[in-house]
């Protein structure tokens, strides 16, 4: 089977910490890049759960004060402002 070569740019500490685990744990990069890309391939998906970062307006803190809000306004105790358009020039 023919080799391919595969390019990817990565932080310079995180690969200077990547090749420190890797040798700790008795491999080297290209094993430990091999293994990640034939477990993909084996299970058809990236082989651990991918979390995003929790976008901060839906935090429960600012949830609560939006709800806050909007009790207020049907509560009457709001404002009502004429919508004001600017010229994008």
């Amino acid at each position: 089977m023919a080799l391919a070569t595969l390019t990817a740019r990565v932080d310079e500490k995180d690969k200077a910490d990547f090749d420190t685990f890797c040798s700790n744990v008795g491999l080297n990069t290209s094993v430990a890049i091999n293994l990640f890309v034939k477990a993909v391939l084996r299970e058809n998906r990236i082989p651990f759960e991918i979390n995003q970062i929790p976008d901060p307006f839906f935090s429960e803190e600012n949830m609560t004060y939006v709800k806050k809000s909007v009790q207020e306004l049907k509560n009457g105790r709001g404002k009502q402002h004429e919508l004001i358009e600017v010229d994008d020039e």
